[in-house]
Parts: structure tokens; C-alpha cells; sequence
């Protein structure tokens, strides 16, 4: 088995068994295929059946020159997924990473927007053109439904469900949800569909979507990610954002007004009560008031 024949089995896998969305799947391949290129680079032979620990460990030492500790962590636990799928169709009886160490990192706290800040962002949208008003509906809609940029994009009119105040969303691993949505993001999606995209002629593939461009096709992620970035340099906000931190203060927010953790992370879409955790570490000086207003001993 060649690296070209093991990978594409990779792919496979990943889409059929573990049900992965396209960006993640890429993400995981790209990880291996870096240590295919080091493999040519250095004129290896080895195969994915017979790399060892020795060969893993050259690849992460030269890795480890240029990319930071984050990045080394994600690539070798690429890796250990790559030889746990090969290990699990007995195509090998060991892990070669099973004895390397990921390094050390701290959980990187995210980033988040005050509610000044995010109103700042929206109030300096250009309404005066015809993407203003989309534009609008798409931060209104990151930062009221506390969607990933993925999931933004891929929203399509048949998942409107405004009389029942929902929408439903398409998460990772295709794995869908419904989300709840407030009158005043319902307002500006309308605005946007009834004044601006009904005027649009739209390309065949792209009659179900909701966010279009210019051209009536469909969004892509860095477009989003270029609007956001614009706005925030309209505004001088010395913060590094991206459509991300819209989610995160999303829940953030949420959580220092007492929503319960458990409802955030079924409107985010986290598989797993940890990972929704992380937004008890952004600020808890809210934590202390909720002791003091709910326990029944908090007042002398």
C-alpha cells in the first residue's frame, strides 16, 4: 500500500465511519501529506506500513522549527488518528506515535466581543449598497444564532422555520440541530430576503441558499471572513477577530447573563459538555454574583 492508495482509504473512512464534514476531513489528510513531504524531501522510502517511531520522531524535530507547539500538537494527533485507522483495519499491528508526546499547551481562551463592540461592528455596515443589508443579516445571524462560519454559509431558505422561531443548522459531521432565533435576527434576514436577494438572479445550484454574493452563488468562508475583517478595520478595533468570535461571544454572553451551560451547548452543537466548558474560564467575575443571588447562603 502506497501513501496515494492508503490516504484516499483515509478519506473513506473518514467521511463513511466517522461521519466528518469535508473541512475536517481536509485538515486530517493535510497533516498526514505533510509527513509525506518530508519523506520525499529526504529521499525515505518508507510506507505507511512501515514507518516507524524513529522516522515519526526526525519529522516532528524538523516540524518543530517552523510551527509553534499548537500546530505540533495538532499534527502529531493528525498522525495518531492516520495509524489508529490503520491499526483498526489490520492493515498494522502497532501505532508508531503511540510513544510520542504530544507538547505541552495551555487551552487557548477565546477570543470575545463586547456588546459595544459588536454593535459598533454593525452600526459601521455600508447600508447605502445592496450587500449592506446581507451583510447586516450575516453578523446578526453569527452573533444571535452563535453559528460556525461553515454552518453560516450553508443555510438555506428551507431551513427557516420563523413561525416556530427556529432555524434548523447543519453542524460538523453533517449532524443537524435547531437553533433558536430572536424576532431581531428574523428582522434583518427578512430585510435581506425581501428587499435584496429577491431581486437577485440566482444561479441553479444556489436557489436554497440563504446568503448569496454578487453573482447569486454561494457564500464562501473567506468572504465572510473579509467582511469581518474589513469592518473591523473601518472601526480601528485593535482586537484580532474573525467570524469565530462572533460564536464565542455569542456564548459568552449568554453565560454571564445565567443561561445554563447544557442549553449553550446544544445551541452551539458540541458533542461533548467539555468543550462548552471553556467558556467558564473567559470571565468569572459573573460566577461570584450567581453564588450570591441563587444560594440560599450566600446572605448572612
Amino acid at each position: 500500500m502506497n501513501w496515494n492508495q492508503a490516504l484516499a482509504a483515509y478519506k473513506t473512512y473518514l467521511k463513511l465511519e466517522r461521519g466528518l464534514a469535508d473541512n475536517s476531513i481536509t485538515n486530517y489528510v493535510m497533516d498526514v501529506e505533510k509527513l509525506v513531504r518530508f519523506l520525499e524531501e529526504k529521499k525515505l522510502t518508507e510506507l505507511p506500513l512501515t514507518v516507524d517511531t524513529d522516522m515519526l520522531k526526525q519529522f516532528i524535530y524538523e516540524i518543530a522549527k517552523v510551527v509553534n507547539e499548537r500546530s505540533q500538537a495538532r499534527i502529531i494527533s493528525g498522525l495518531k488518528s492516520f495509524f489508529n485507522y490503520l491499526v483498526f483495519e489490520d492493515l498494522r499491528e502497532d501505532n508508531p506515535t503511540d510513544l510520542i508526546e504530544a507538547p505541552k499547551i495551555g487551552r487557548k481562551l477565546p477570543d470575545t466581543l463586547s456588546e459595544n463592540e459588536i454593535n459598533d461592528l454593525i452600526a459601521a455596515i455600508d447600508l447605502s449598497h445592496p450587500q449592506g443589508e446581507r451583510n447586516r443579516a450575516i453578523l446578526e445571524t453569527l452573533y444571535g444564532c452563535g453559528l460556525r462560519v461553515s454552518e453560516l454559509i450553508n443555510l438555506k431558505l428551507s431551513d427557516l422555520y420563523f413561525d416556530e422561531d427556529f432555524i434548523q443548522v447543519t453542524g460538523k459531521g453533517n449532524k443537524q440541530r435547531l437553533v433558536p432565533i430572536a424576532d431581531i435576527n428574523k428582522k434583518y434576514i427578512l430585510i435581506y430576503m425581501e428587499q435584496i436577494r429577491v431581486h437577485q438572479t440566482i444561479a441553479p445550484e444556489a436557489t436554497d441558499i440563504l446568503f448569496l454574493n454578487r453573482r447569486g452563488k454561494q457564500l464562501t468562508r473567506a468572504m465572510v471572513f473579509t467582511i469581518v475583517k474589513q469592518l473591523a478595520e473601518k472601526i480601528r478595533l485593535k482586537k484580532t477577530i474573525s467570524p469565530h468570535t462572533f460564536r464565542h461571544s455569542f456564548a459568552t454572553h449568554l453565560l454571564e447573563n445565567g443561561a445554563d451551560l447544557r442549553a449553550i451547548q446544544q445551541m452551539l452543537g458540541h458533542e461533548s459538555i467539555t468543550t462548552t466548558e471553556v467558556y467558564m474560564h473567559v470571565d468569572r467575575t459573573h460566577l461570584a454574583k450567581v453564588l450570591e443571588k441563587f444560594h440560599p447562603r450566600s446572605t448572612d
